[in-house]
């Protein structure tokens, strides 16, 4: 699978430094293959892509692209558009992490798997494809976490 994956942080209100940026996207990279591996469709969208680009923005920015694209009300974690964009909401990832006590770029790189299973056909609007896509998610975050970013990140 030759896939690019291009992260960019396009916000400033939480501290995201350059350097989780580069190792995160070397791990997108695993972190496809795995999606890939539990795709939900073997026509995914994931599977015919040559680029993902990542977006990480402001709670102003998520809630416009969430009020834009799903007609939704408030910033979101992660929304994901099949032609290869992921959008995630930096300032909710902090809330989230501080909630469940992450680190932060465990819960980015949460939100970009999540991105990265949509894009392998997974739907988490059912409690049932919820439950699968949530299993399939923390089993790759977990993975990744631990073999690539776990000592350079946290």
């Amino acid at each position: 699978m030759s896939l690019e994956i291009i992260i960019g942080n396009h916000q400033h209100i939480v501290e995201i430094p350059e350097g989780w940026l580069t190792v995160m996207e070397i791990a997108a990279a695993d972190a496809a293959a795995l999606a890939l591996m539990h795709a939900a469709s073997e026509d995914s969208p994931l599977s015919h892509l040559a680029t993902i680009e990542v977006a990480l923005v402001d709670d102003v920015t998520s809630d416009q692209v969430h009020r834009e694209f799903m007609d939704i009300a408030g910033a979101t974690d992660v929304i994901t558009f099949h032609h290869g964009e992921i959008v995630i909401g930096a300032e909710v990832a902090k809330r989230q992490a501080a909630e469940y006590d992450e680190p932060l770029p465990r819960e980015i790189l949460r939100y970009l798997v999540h991105g990265l299973l949509h894009l392998a056909s997974h739907e988490d609007e059912h409690p049932a494809d919820r439950a699968k896509m949530e299993t399939a998610q923390e089993a790759i975050v977990a993975s990744l976490w631990t073999a690539h970013l776990a000592g350079r990140l946290a």
